[in-house]
């Protein structure tokens, strides 16, 4: 089989607007769902930063990681990424720590 026939029937992410509308019925502005997958990198690329891990979508339908040492893994959906994010960076990625969290509190005020 070619490779690129899982590309092409990729299925939603659960938190895409496509998969679950009535959850979202309260936005203001529609949103593409390229717009959504970009925001989602967003959020993601600001908590892995501080673990030296960049996210990028790729062609809709997977996310490329790459580390500060260049050391790059695909996945296909959010919940992949952290264990992925963690193998590649060589140590914990974990959004809710402590330290991080405070960081982001001291930011914000």
């Amino acid at each position: 089989m070619c490779a690129l026939c899982g590309v092409l029937g990729g299925r939603g992410e659960w938190s895409d607007t496509a998969t679950a509308p009535a959850a979202f019925v309260a936005r203001q502005r529609h949103q593409t769902r390229l717009g959504e997958r970009q925001t989602r990198c967003r959020l993601l690329n600001a908590v892995l930063r501080r673990h030296g891990v960049t996210v990028k979508d790729w062609s809709g339908t997977a996310y490329l990681l790459t580390s500060r040492t260049g050391r790059t893994e695909m996945v296909k959906t959010v919940g992949e990424i952290w264990p992925a994010a963690e193998r590649i960076a060589g140590g914990t990625c974990d959004p809710l720590d402590e330290g991080y969290l405070n960081a982001l509190a001291t930011r914000a005020s």
